[in-house]
């Protein structure tokens, strides 16, 4: 959902000298490639020459920023460029029904057995047919004013400008944030009803006449304004937050008191997926404990990924940002798939995006 600590848009590795270790199958002088479709910043840049010399695969990313964007990538996708797409659990159901994934063979997945119980059988992709959990984290807000109480923040914030002085923007992700506005209204973040979704586009116009509105951003370029100071706070995913937090300790983030949700990225193989052994060696590979370690104290989020958890201080483990407190735990939900409600998102951002 969305995001690492530096920049990469489409990673290269620049290793292609003969010997791999831990493969079998080749020594050649260009390995096979292995394309990834994920979210921007979601991965450390060693795991990507670390993952070549381990497999004999080259890793290659391609990033998108929101959900809608994938998909978007997905249908338009004419070749076959794609073989892992990590996606977010709310779209999982929505990307099966279109045929955009195909099941997994979890044979060639030994690593599975490191998926924490909670995350086995989840309710979008029950008996892990077509997925394997990534991160999960949560959405809230980061802001700048250490005055404020993390846990008495709310949507209404973005309303009054003694608690957002400066600038700030919304998530520029759909499903996200008209589900936060639903929750800001106080209704269901799950409710597929048309005139609940109304309302909520309405709030969200609500906020763009405020005069502090600096628009929509992806999580980490929202991140990224906050962080320099353009802006003051803004709609993130948690790890973004905990990047930002790390470098100026002065800020702040915030599961909203309305109501918020966590979230699942999901590793799937597309339907079109050139290289499936390639595929499977990688979600092998990310389940791998040290590596799901490595992954998760890297990107700032936490880890489906049980075996992980004795690789990762207990400092990583307690941070409320990472791993959420109970009471805020209790104030999310986790988004579910609209089903043919989807079209009422679809036209509800349309309008929000439009006027």
């Amino acid at each position: 959902m969305k995001r690492l600590v530096s920049h990469i848009t489409v990673a290269k590795v620049l290793l292609a000298t003969g010997f791999f270790c831990g493969c079998d199958k080749k020594s050649q002088q260009t390995p096979v490639k292995v394309t990834v479709l994920t979210y921007s910043k979601y991965i450390a840049p060693e795991m990507i020459t670390d993952f070549q010399m381990k497999t004999g695969y080259k890793l290659q990313l391609e990033e998108y920023e929101a959900q809608e964007e994938m998909i978007g990538k997905l249908k338009a996708a004419m070749e076959k460029q794609y073989d892992v797409v990590i996606a977010s659990d709310v779209v999982i159901q929505q990307m099966i029904h279109l045929g955009l994934i195909v099941p997994l063979d979890l044979d060639k997945v030994p690593n599975k057995v490191n998926v924490a119980d909670q995350f086995k059988n989840p309710v979008y992709d029950p008996g892990n047919n077509f997925t394997l959990p990534y991160l999960w984290g949560s959405t809230g807000i980061l802001y700048r004013d250490t005055t404020l109480d993390v846990n008495s923040i709310s949507y209404s914030m973005f309303f009054n400008p003694k608690q957002i002085k400066g600038k700030f923007s919304l998530l520029d992700e759909s499903r996200s944030m008209l589900s936060m506005a639903l929750q800001a209204k106080g209704l269901n973040a799950n409710s597929v009803k048309m005139e609940d979704i109304n309302k909520a586009v309405e709030w969200i116009r609500d906020i763009k006449r405020e005069p502090r509105f600096a628009g929509f951003e992806g999580s980490v370029s929202g991140k990224d304004k906050v962080l320099s100071g353009e802006n003051s706070a803004a709609i993130v995913f948690s790890g973004e937050a905990m990047t930002a937090i790390n470098e100026d300790p002065t800020l702040r983030y915030a599961i909203p008191t309305d109501g918020s949700f966590m979230w699942v990225d999901a590793m799937t193989l597309s339907s079109h997926a050139k290289n499936s052994d390639g595929a499977h060696a990688f979600m092998n590979y990310i389940l791998d404990a040290q590596n799901g370690a490595r992954l998760a104290q890297s990107t700032n989020f936490a880890t489906p990924n049980s075996a992980a958890l004795k690789f990762i201080d207990e400092k990583f483990k307690k941070n409320r940002v990472i791993n959420p407190t109970r009471e805020e735990i209790d104030r999310m939900v986790f988004l579910r798939d609209p089903g043919a409600a989807t079209k009422f998102f679809d036209d509800a951002w349309s309008v929000v995006k439009a006027h």
